[in-house]
């Protein structure tokens, strides 16, 4: 019986169609692709990250994150509109340290949750890819106070983040980057805010027609002179995994490692995706 489980998987990822997907999990830097219109891009997953800090409550631990959600929404052939988030946070804590907050943790001390803060964006491509020329978007986000800041994982602040999207496939491979600003409330300085350059770079290589390779390093960096404000510090994290389309989904996984100091150590992610149409857009009739 295992292997006719094993023999149908295999056919499963033989005959599944390879949908014309935007290309985002594992991955969080922005594809220029849009998805299609009327059609939603349902996505979850979940994350594991050993080692993160969180300086404003200056706690240290392994954060698993459930639920970590997407919904995309495709309005028309330029225009996107994405809500994300994670449903709950739970860190398991390694070490701790006073700083600007006192987290409330569970009884032994040990561990906290909360839920994450969610971001509502909108994706607009404003020029498609020519024979030399990249495909270029823009992309607004802004992100909500969610998180309690008592518990020891969010910031409880209100954000705001504007990037300018590029993509250009040599070949195969499906590059794309990021260039914007954030602009980060500080949640330990009253009347206070960090800007903060954004970048990504990242790439996708199908090694076959149901597998593909998936990298990036994405990133923000504090333009502060001196000491950023706990919570806005620069951060970067590079993410290499893999995209299996089968059986009308498209799965991942990635390894994540962080590069600054308040990044985590390594981690990893992995989750699903499924788009499907949902519902008509309607066509402006053109009067002569």
């Amino acid at each position: 019986m295992r292997l006719r489980g094993i023999e149908r998987l295999i056919i499963v990822l033989a005959l599944s169609p390879l949908c014309g997907w935007a290309q985002q999990r594992p991955l969080v830097t922005q594809d220029v692709d849009l998805v299609r219109p009327g059609h939603i891009l349902f996505e979850f997953g979940f994350d594991f990250l050993q080692n993160e800090r969180f300086p404003v409550s200056g706690l240290k631990g392994d954060l698993t994150s459930a639920g970590v959600i997407g919904v995309n929404f495709g309005l028309g052939e330029t225009v996107e509109f994405q809500v994300s988030g994670t449903a709950a946070n739970f860190l398991t804590v390694n070490e701790r340290i006073p700083s600007f907050v006192t987290p409330h943790l569970s009884g032994d001390g040990r561990s906290t949750t909360d839920i994450g803060d969610w971001v509502l964006a909108t994706k607009i491509r404003i020029l498609p890819e020519g024979r030399r020329r990249p495909s270029m978007g823009f992309r607004v986000a802004l992100q909500l106070p969610n998180s309690d800041q008592s518990h020891g994982i969010g910031v409880n602040s209100t954000n705001v983040f504007g990037s300018f999207l590029f993509g250009k496939h040599f070949g195969k491979l499906n590059a794309f980057s990021n260039i914007g600003i954030g602009i980060l409330t500080s949640p330990t300085q009253l009347f206070s805010q960090n800007d903060v350059l954004t970048y990504g770079v990242a790439g996708i290589y199908p090694l076959t027609p149901h597998v593909s390779l998936a990298g990036e390093i994405n990133g923000r960096w504090s333009t502060r002179s001196g000491p950023a404000p706990l919570g806005t510090e620069s951060l970067s994290q590079a993410r290499l995994g893999l995209q299996v389309v089968a059986a009308g989904f498209r799965w991942d996984v990635a390894a994540i490692k962080g590069i600054t100091r308040v990044d985590p150590q390594s981690g990893i992610t992995f989750g699903v995706s499924k788009d499907f149409r949902a519902f008509e857009i309607p066509t402006s009739a053109v009067s002569k």
